[in-house]
């Protein structure tokens, strides 16, 4: 049991796929206005990356064993699929976060993040349950992140800030302040 939670740990806050290694940026700074579509974002991802976790971990397992040479292929039109399957499900039962994701929807399709936790998953040689561990704190780091630069860009707005800092340079400097607070936990478990 404490195998799953240094993975779940490590793939949340100790190795965040967004703060740390930096993936996943395209809706890290697009949607990341308001705490609540960033939220929703974060679970539509979180709920892409366990469904590819699964596919991954069965591809890898069962159909691609000894065809390295398509796992990438593969790995992208799952995530392609799924990715399509959720922007059908939002669009019918949510239409309202449907308008407000907007492009960023589709845009998990191209999201590094989604592709990385298959990669990573496999190199690493993860269970089945353990890939399943690892979408859900790889997803809830992603969350966590959104949420997070969402929270401090709304009190930025609320805030004076100089001319010079409006825009992507305030974007740009909360992301390397959340970074380097994130980049502290690298020394906490390198197991994972």
């Amino acid at each position: 049991m404490g195998d799953f939670f240094w993975i779940f740990a490590s793939a949340a806050v100790i190795n965040n796929f967004t703060l740390s290694y930096f993936l996943g940026l395209c809706p890290f700074f697009g949607v990341s206005k308001k705490i609540d579509t960033a939220f929703r974002l974060g679970l539509a991802n979180i709920f892409v990356l366990l469904i590819t976790s699964v596919c991954a971990w069965f591809l890898n397992n069962y159909i691609l064993p000894h065809a390295d040479y398509l796992r990438l292929m593969t790995f992208i039109v799952v995530i392609a699929s799924s990715v399509q399957f959720v922007e059908m499900a939002i669009k019918k039962l949510s239409p309202a976060l449907f308008r407000a994701l907007g492009l960023f929807l589709p845009l998990i399709t191209t999201n590094c993040a989604i592709l990385g936790l298959a990669l990573f998953q496999t190199n690493r040689g993860y269970t089945f349950l353990q890939g399943i561990v690892y979408a859900l704190g790889a997803g809830v780091g992603l969350t966590l992140a959104l949420v997070l630069m969402a929270g401090v860009r709304e009190e930025s707005e609320l805030s004076e800030v100089p001319d010079v800092l409006q825009g992507a340079a305030m974007s740009f400097l909360i992301a390397g302040i959340l970074s380097m607070a994130f980049m502290g936990f690298a020394g906490l478990f390198s197991g994972t």
